[in-house]
């Protein structure tokens, strides 16, 4: 059916802008964790390896947002007053996340103006991850309910519990550990690898534990998505392959094999939201709302998916050569608030 298929749709989506986006949040984070003698050099890898595309990698996300308010209204209605606060929140720390990135690298040299930015920057991309999996954990626990299609949890019962709260937390720790081993593979000076595949290692035990501490708020904060989780062998298969790429990761960053370490954690972070998309299906609201039920007329869907087909083509190719570009050209287009000669006062 057609609803099925732009729900595929939407999670692919969802996962490419986790693996790029998410991974530029995570950069924000060792941005702000930065110490010892090479924590300017450790500034500037992540200010050359966001710098480029960073702000292209919202296009997922901005795909994953028209699709839920075009193919699955009702739920977006339900999303967006439920979640109100957290995703305004989300917002605009994705604004001022960007704000003070362009700020930092082009405004005056000085330090006390280089180290306001700074702090804008690192905290919005700690902020807006947490408000990202609060949301994703809401959506996910089967706290958004109606009555007579009235909503009625109001709007902060739904987020500010504890199931969702790890489940921000542990989106932060996810985003992190990708930063970290990418930043680690795409680093050629050895001391600076050995600096972000510490925080790799240290991220990926974060979580590991952070994963534990969500399954556990799970048994009373989202019963059902916890019992699909581990209620039959597809779900206990693919928690096994996510275990199994966690030991290979950690082993592959022991080994300084960073090139396979940077797949590693891809697939394993790809494993984990199939886990969560296999454990919700069909419901796009838990235990509110399946995608059947909140699907646009069929003429909408299916106009849809010819659309995104069609559209599909330049995209990917103008996004994938982009990349080629400054993957090859490294320092051209993402200039490191190190290199940029000071502004005339």
């Amino acid at each position: 059916m057609a609803e099925v298929v732009v729900a595929g749709i939407l999670f692919v989506a969802l996962v490419v802008y986790v693996l790029t986006g998410g991974a530029d949040f995570g950069g924000g984070v060792w941005d702000l964790l930065a110490t010892g003698p090479r924590a300017p050099a450790q500034r500037r890898v992540i200010a050359r390896a966001i710098g480029p595309i960073w702000e292209a990698n919202h296009v997922w996300l901005i795909l994953v947002i028209v699709l839920l308010f075009v193919c699955f209204p009702s739920a977006f209605a339900l999303v967006g007053t439920a979640l109100h606060w957290p995703l305004t929140l989300m917002l605009v720390g994705v604004v001022l996340r960007g704000s003070a990135f362009v700020f930092r690298t082009y405004d005056s040299r000085r330090d006390s103006v280089q180290k306001r930015w700074s702090r804008v920057f690192a905290s919005a991309s700690v902020f807006t991850p947490v408000m990202l999996g609060i949301s994703v954990g809401a959506v996910a626990s089967g706290a958004i309910r109606t009555e007579g299609g009235v909503y009625t949890s109001g709007f902060f019962a739904p987020w500010l519990q504890p199931f969702p709260i790890a489940v921000g937390l542990f989106t932060l720790a996810l985003f992190a550990l990708l930063a970290a081993v990418y930043l680690a593979a795409d680093t050629e000076e050895p001391e600076l690898q050995d600096d972000f595949r510490l925080r790799a290692l240290g991220a990926s035990a974060v979580v590991f534990v952070l994963a534990w501490v969500t399954f556990f708020t799970a048994h009373t904060g989202a019963p059902h998505l916890r019992a699909s989780l581990v209620g039959g062998p597809i779900a206990l298969g693919m928690q096994g392959v996510v275990g199994l790429c966690g030991l290979a990761l950690v082993g592959s960053l022991w080994a300084r094999r960073f090139q396979v370490a940077r797949i590693l954690a891809a697939v394993q972070v790809v494993l984990l939201i199939a886990g969560w998309g296999h454990a919700q299906f069909p419901w796009i609201l838990m235990d509110e709302l399946t995608i059947h039920d909140a699907a646009a007329p069929q003429n909408v869907l299916v106009g849809t998916v010819g659309v995104l087909g069609a559209g599909a083509v330049p995209l990917l190719a103008a996004y994938g050569w982009m990349i080629r570009v400054f993957r090859r050209s490294r320092l051209s287009g993402a200039p490191s608030p190190e290199s940029i000669e000071a502004n005339p006062e």
